[in-house]
C-alpha cells in the first residue's frame, strides 16, 4: 500500500475492526462498525485497502509473487465455495 492519508488509513482501521468484531463474536459491534462508514465508496475503499495491506503482507512472509498468492487464494476460494462457514 503506497502512503495512506489519515482518512484512507481511519477507513483502513474501521474495516480491520469489523473483521476483528466478527472473530471475537461480537455481530453487533460489527454491525455498528459497518454503519459508521460514511459512504458506500468509503466502506468498499476500506475493505480494498485493507485487503491490499494484507496481502502484501502475506506476500512478504510467503516470498510468493503477487500473481501466485492471488492465484491460491482464488483456488482456496473455489474449492471452499458452497462449504458452510466455519464458526469459532
Amino acid at each position: 500500500m503506497s502512503a495512506a492519508t489519515p482518512a484512507a488509513a481511519e477507513l483502513l482501521q474501521r474495516a480491520a475492526g469489523v473483521i476483528a468484531a466478527k472473530h471475537r463474536g461480537d455481530p453487533a459491534g460489527a454491525e455498528e462498525l459497518l454503519a459508521a462508514f460514511p459512504s458506500d465508496q468509503a466502506r468498499t475503499l476500506g475493505f480494498y485497502l485493507l485487503a491490499d495491506l494484507v496481502l502484501g503482507l502475506v506476500r512478504t512472509q510467503s516470498d510468493q509473487s503477487m500473481d501466485d498468492l492471488v492465484r491460491e487464494l482464488s483456488l482456496l476460494v473455489a474449492t471452499t465455495a458452497g462449504s458452510p462457514p466455519v464458526t469459532p
